[in-house]
């Protein structure tokens, strides 16, 4: 819920400044008193929320069954539904606010064709910006758009490759269809818990998924770390739901590594963010690893020179460990929570 906070204050503004212009341009001059602009732009807050919380519905797991269809369909249904709703929404609005008006045809056949139009145009484009958000990543697209990555970059981060426990197994008793049914919801479930740990999904790789944080100079506050426990938390708290649905609730093995990697966009006719360098094949070894010594979770040693891990976890170390590829060996550590301490 952290995450739609802000975004939230964002469009209820952008809202009510939309409204104090709507009056600017098209309502009567004469009218322009400082109780009216502040009527307009209320209005249009309340269109904002209104529209803004049926979005938050159509990206809400109530809608799933929408995104079964085609991409255009659905931004379709998107933009008519949020239309109506800002339409009821308005016409209410207009009789509460504007109660020494009655709600008039001229109002109706005038202003009224007018707001819905907006709303529906702005559904659109709103839906497509969204969509295209969510296929790419909001980060992502905005470097993009400002072409950071035209040329590679070399950047500090912190990688965390996680991979679903079992997978082969579940696969020979689900099938492929039923497989991929229980890893869209899994990478959906997990979504919310990397979001709200500052983290970015990068890749989904089969039963894998790639997720980066900035290495900054200021210690990460373990963020990193509590992540993989909070998608443990959140498997747990839909346990029944999987079992139900797919007879087992669903495991996860991860490993957390830090260092300097190079990114930049790759191909032509499919373009993509690209990470490539030492820190890449370090963690994805690493998260190998997991399975040979029975652990959730492994970090590096390079991972815990940079995050306060602090009282709130168990940290095992495992001795030197030679990497696949790599001549040099590297320090891991096993991470578990610490129900004892405090933090």
């Amino acid at each position: 819920m952290r995450r739609r906070v802000a975004p939230s204050f964002v469009v209820v503004g952008t809202a009510f400044a939309v409204g104090f212009l709507y009056r600017y341009l098209w309502d009567d001059p004469s009218e322009g008193s400082v109780a009216n602009y502040l009527r307009s732009g209320l209005h249009g807050a309340c269109i904002g929320a209104s529209g803004w919380g049926a979005h938050l519905y159509f990206n809400s797991r109530s809608s799933a069954w929408l995104r079964k269809w085609p991409l255009l369909a659905e931004i379709a249904v998107r933009a008519i539904v949020i239309a109506i709703v800002v339409s009821i929404v308005a016409v209410a609005l207009e009789v509460v606010l504007y109660y020494d008006h009655r709600l008039d045809a001229a109002w109706l056949s005038t202003q009224f064709p007018r707001v819905v139009a907006i709303a529906f145009v702005f559904s659109v484009l709103f839906g497509a910006v969204f969509e295209l958000t969510r296929l790419i990543g909001g980060r992502a697209l905005l470097n993009v758009m400002l072409g950071r990555y035209r040329h590679p970059t070399r950047e500090q981060r912190v990688l965390m490759f996680l991979d679903l426990a079992g997978s082969t197994s579940l696969a020979e008793a689900l099938g492929e269809v039923r497989m991929q049914e229980l890893l869209s919801r899994l990478f959906f479930d997990i979504d919310e818990p990397i979001v709200a740990h500052g983290g970015e999904v990068h890749a989904y790789v089969g039963d894998e998924v790639i997720v980066t944080w900035p290495l900054t100079a200021q210690p990460l506050e373990g963020r990193c770390l509590e992540c993989f426990f909070a998608i443990e938390n959140k498997i747990a708290e839909n346990a029944e739901s999987y079992r139900r649905e797919f007879g087992s609730v669903p495991n996860f093995r991860a490993a957390l590594h830090a260092g300097p990697l190079v990114i930049g966009e790759c191909g032509d006719s499919h373009r993509q963010i690209a990470y490539f360098g030492d820190t890449v094949n370090v963690t994805a070894r690493l998260q190998e690893h997991c399975k040979e010594v029975g652990r959730p979770l492994l970090v590096s040693a390079d991972l815990l020179k940079c995050v306060r891990a602090g009282t709130r976890f168990q940290v095992e170390s495992l001795g030197r460990t030679p990497m696949r590829g790599r001549s040099a060996s590297l320090e891991v550590f096993a991470i578990e929570r610490n129900t004892c301490g405090s933090g």
